[in-house]
């Protein structure tokens, strides 16, 4: 039998605890998997270092490279709340039985005007050109030792297929701020002879499939929080799903 859930009872889940609207942008703090609003949660910590919802510190003096885009959540919201995605964003009043609705052009020239007063280019202006621009620049600091300052974690890439060979190493110690990709990209370059092929491989742990923007920060404290190191991660050839 369906069962139907009204929407008031999810919102608790979905809704920013900063400003009480739906999530925008969801970002989740890596240490204690809360979310936020990227923006209420970006100018919280100009000021503060602690999760708005716990007060657990985040990093003393970088908490903003602890924080990460969750895309699952945001997509979650759009779907809960279809309007959300097509430019109207309801905001949940606390101490009303109605909602307030307020479109997304203000809330996009709220952040526009966020970057534009730090000097600093909004995220969704920038074209492709830029972003090929920033990947070369990425790419340069990843040949350097840019991150040799950061937490360090300890990873050990295992292949599950036929289909590929065994890395050479498979111990290797990274920046707490790698990605999957940065990974794919390793796996790309040794045993498939070009970083360019970094797309054809699936990056796994625990036999769940990763996303290509977790950092290892993200996954060692989602999925071996409560386990000894290194980090056990397993690559193959891509599923199409």
């Amino acid at each position: 039998m369906e069962r139907r859930v009204k929407l008031k009872t999810i919102n608790p889940h979905i809704t920013c605890k900063i400003c009480g609207g739906y999530f925008i942008d969801a970002t989740t703090v890596t240490e204690c998997l809360h979310t936020f609003c990227k923006s209420c949660l970006v100018k919280h910590l100009e000021e503060k270092k602690t999760c708005p919802a716990c007060d657990n510190i985040i990093h003393q003096s970088h908490p903003l490279q602890y924080i990460s885009f969750d895309r699952t959540m945001q997509d979650i919201v759009y779907k809960l709340v279809p309007k959300l995605q097509e430019g109207m964003r309801p905001y949940l009043l606390l101490n009303a039985a109605y909602f307030m609705c307020k479109t997304l052009a203000d809330e996009s020239r709220r952040e526009r005007d966020f970057y534009k007063s730090r000097n600093m280019p909004c995220p969704k202006d920038i074209t492709q050109n830029h972003e090929d621009d920033n990947e070369k620049v990425m790419e340069a600091h990843a040949e350097s030792d840019f991150h040799r300052l950061d937490e360090q974690v300890n990873v050990c890439l295992e292949c599950i297929s036929n289909n590929f060979k065994n890395l050479q190493r498979r111990f290797i110690r990274c920046s707490s701020q790698a990605t999957i990709t940065h990974l794919k990209k390793l796996v790309a370059k040794k045993i498939l002879n070009g970083i360019e092929k970094y797309r054809e491989i699936d990056i796994l742990c625990n036999e769940e499939l990763l996303g290509k923007d977790h950092t290892l920060k993200f996954v060692y404290v989602t999925r071996w929080r409560f386990r000894d190191p290194p980090l056990r991660l397993q690559f193959r050839p891509r599923v199409e799903l």
